[in-house]
């Protein structure tokens, strides 16, 4: 049985790339049945875009996010990543329409969904830094799977180096405030409660204050590192995080305990 959600929200798919966690994302598609969809930006990294890595997973989600374009409004706001397509919004085609940003009255209250690259440094004056960074970033992931599936083969959870790195480095940590923080105050300059981003990879809910007022602060997170989305039901937002992974570790520990009782 799906569950029936208002408003679904992803972001930073990255589909076209070694990191993108397809099949993950495409166990929790099957599972859910939007009445709308927000894709938030990064969704196809043309970036790093190759004809010869596009795996059949990759195209199962592109494929089941047109099913549901043929039934309910999806919206594509284009990120850095598939700032290629910006040439072109704004465009709708049926009920897919593809815009650069999206503001929205949800339950009486006003909505500002953006991916967020506006606000990086690096996209506005040194884009060749911020794609050497891209695909350095490509690479750690890269190393991070195979450190995993050792993991997995030895019964050990998985372990996200990225994540480390953000959590270690003050320069990232403060990276990831900062942009919250810059975020938030600009909304709450445009008069808007709530304010939905991607492009930090950093899945959150918060409210944002100052001197002038208060907002709703969201991001989608991503669906190589953290694996999550933002739903939206019973006029309530709710972080969904895929825990799938975790659950099979769990079950192959429990079949080594059952094999070795047995032994």
């Amino acid at each position: 049985m799906k569950r029936k959600i208002d408003i679904l929200v992803l972001s930073d798919l990255h589909l076209g790339t070694f990191g993108c966690r397809a099949q993950e994302l495409n166990d929790y598609l099957r599972t859910v049945k939007p009445r709308m969809v927000i894709l938030n930006g990064d969704i196809i990294d043309i970036w790093q875009f190759k004809k010869s890595y596009f795996p059949a997973t990759h195209m199962k989600v592109l494929k089941r996010l047109l099913r549901m374009a043929a039934k309910v409004p999806v919206y594509y706001i284009t990120g850095n990543h598939d700032e290629a397509l910006r040439r072109y919004s704004p465009t709708q085609l049926g009920n897919l329409r593809l815009l650069d940003q999206l503001h929205l009255d949800i339950d009486g209250e006003r909505y500002w969904f953006f991916h967020g690259d506006v606000f990086d440094a690096s996209m506005k004056h040194a884009k060749w830094l911020a794609k050497l960074g891209g695909y350095g970033y490509d690479l750690l992931i890269r190393i991070n799977h195979l450190v995993n599936g050792f993991l997995v083969s030895i019964g050990r959870p998985r372990m996200s180096l990225s994540k480390r790195v953000k959590q270690q480095v003050k320069r990232a940590v403060a990276y990831i405030n900062d942009f919250e923080e810059t975020a938030a105050e600009i909304a709450i300059h445009e008069g808007v409660s709530h304010v939905v981003c991607g492009h930090i990879h950093q899945p959150q809910m918060r409210t944002i204050r100052n001197g002038r007022g208060e907002v709703r602060y969201l991001n989608s997170g991503d669906w190589i590192e953290h694996l999550s989305a933002l739903e939206y039901a019973d006029g309530k937002w709710r972080l969904y995080t895929y825990e799938a992974e975790d659950t099979v570790v769990k079950k192959d520990r429990k079949d080594r305990e059952v094999a070795l009782a047995v032994a």
